[in-house]
């Protein structure tokens, strides 16, 4: 009887085995790429009426799982940050598709921007979307799930990034004193999307959790600045930065100057410039902003800080960097003028000369513009970074999002390059209730701005 009940036993399993599952079906595929150009874009939004979002990831590709809306023809509101389609009739704008498992539907999208969005730097499910049809199984994200303002300097043969506060997985803001990472000279192969940035974090020991770097004294988060790698008098190279310490939401009671220390791998505090319990007034100079080099007609090196355009400048060596008495103001304008006369008071942004354009030109934020207070981006040019600039042109709107901090990367483009880089943290903050977008929200995009678009034109002076 034994054998008997093996083989009736196996006979059950194979018949379990065979009975039919309610398989999941394969997510449809829906690309949207730019029409111009035919490139996948990131950050594309599509709302169904009745409120489900799907958002495209860095290769811009949505895995469409939704079970009731296969098959169906269904109309998805879109909303693009400057990517769209035509409104209809009724002003909706948006496409009728009709999802199908396994099946892929491309969406082509109007760029109404001059620049062009890349993708995501920072945060997880950068391919989360193209991973679940299949695509980039290789690939890891970081250990980040939100990052904010970015500080780069070229230092020891590498590019030093760091970031503000940032959030992980397991708590929000898990990173309070600033996160940072080291990659290559040059990062990323090219820059047309998908991009796959890759960052080596400094983390805690033995994990893969990145560690604050700027644990300055006091109470609070520390932000970094004004950071830049230095040489001495010596010739030794010195990654330098100022530091605020924050209390509340945004109010700064400490600033001071800290200096890279590569045996603790940490910022260290050099000095204190100014604390509010001593009942001084903040000081009218300090080096914060995104810094730059700047020979000037005599052969002087400078160091200019500005955010954007420069207020403050000293001879570009550790030790004038260190005494605030060689620091010597500059004047910078607090608006540019738009080609058709329109004030566009400036906000945070950065400066750099750029090879192509034998310029110095600037990319900066617009204070109170429209339709976004914080999320509308200008550029300009001018002969000298210390002005006149010329008109200015905007570049990058947003629907009602902030785009804060924006920051130029002289860094990644080489001299022949028609274009540049910039970067900016993507956020609700400062915005009107916005829905924060999934993923996207409190992280950092790349952009890529041609400078020879007819629509630069009047920037260019022509």
């Amino acid at each position: 009887m034994q054998p008997f009940r093996v083989l009736l036993a196996a006979l059950l399993c194979l018949a379990f085995i065979a009975l039919p599952v309610n398989a999941q079906p394969a997510p449809c595929r829906i690309e949207i790429v730019d029409a111009e150009n035919g490139w996948p874009v990131p950050l594309v939004e599509l709302r169904t009426n009745h409120h489900q979002r799907f958002v495209t990831d860095n290769a811009g590709v949505i895995a469409l799982d939704a079970p009731e809306l296969m098959g169906r023809e269904t109309f998805f509101h879109l909303q693009g940050h400057g990517y769209t389609v035509p409104a209809d009739g009724f002003g909706y704008v948006g496409v009728r598709l009709t999802p199908e498992p396994g099946q892929t539907i491309r969406v082509e999208v109007t760029r109404t921007i001059i620049a062009k969005r890349l993708g995501r730097l920072t945060g997880t499910g950068l391919f989360a979307e193209s991973q679940q049809l299949g695509d980039y199984d290789d690939w890891q994200d970081g250990p980040t799930v939100g990052q904010d303002t970015v500080q780069l300097a070229r230092y020891n043969d590498q590019l030093f990034w760091l970031w503000g506060d940032t959030t992980l997985y397991d708590y929000p803001l898990g990173v309070f004193h600033s996160s940072a990472a080291t990659t290559g000279l040059e990062p990323f192969n090219d820059f047309r999307p998908p991009i796959e940035p890759t960052f080596d974090y400094f983390t805690q020991p033995d994990s893969d959790r990145p560690r604050g770097v700027a644990r300055m004294p006091g109470d609070g988060p520390t932000w970094i600045g004004g950071m830049t790698a230095l040489p001495d008098a010596h010739g030794n190279e010195h990654l330098v930065a100022t530091y605020a310490k924050i209390s509340g939401f945004v109010h700064a009671y400490e600033h001071g100057l800290c200096v890279w220390n590569d045996d603790t791998q940490s910022f260290e505090r050099t000095r204190v410039l100014w604390n509010e319990s001593t009942g001084e007034d903040r000081p009218a100079l300090l080096p914060d902003g995104h810094p730059f080099r700047y020979t000037d007609p005599d052969g002087n090196d400078w160091l200019l800080f500005g955010n954007p355009l420069p207020t403050l400048r000293c001879e570009a060596t550790f030790e004038a960097w260190q005494d605030p008495d060689q620091w010597q103001p500059l004047d910078a304008p607090r608006a540019l003028r738009s080609p058709d006369g329109q004030e566009v008071v400036l906000h945070t942004g950065s400066v750099c000369f750029n090879p192509y354009r034998n310029k110095w030109v600037t990319v900066f934020m617009q204070r109170f513009g429209q339709p976004s207070a914080f999320g509308e981006l200008w550029y300009a040019e001018a002969d000298s970074p210390l002005g006149p600039w010329g008109p200015a042109v905007k570049i990058l709107s947003h629907d009602n999002y902030t785009f804060y901090n924006p920051r130029i990367h002289p860094e990644l483009t080489a001299d022949g390059d028609t274009f540049l880089v910039f970067e900016g943290t993507y956020t609700t903050f400062f915005a009107d209730a916005p829905e924060p977008t999934p993923r996207y929200d409190y992280n950092q995009l790349l952009y890529r701005l041609d400078l020879d678009d007819p629509r630069l034109a009047p920037a260019r002076g022509e």
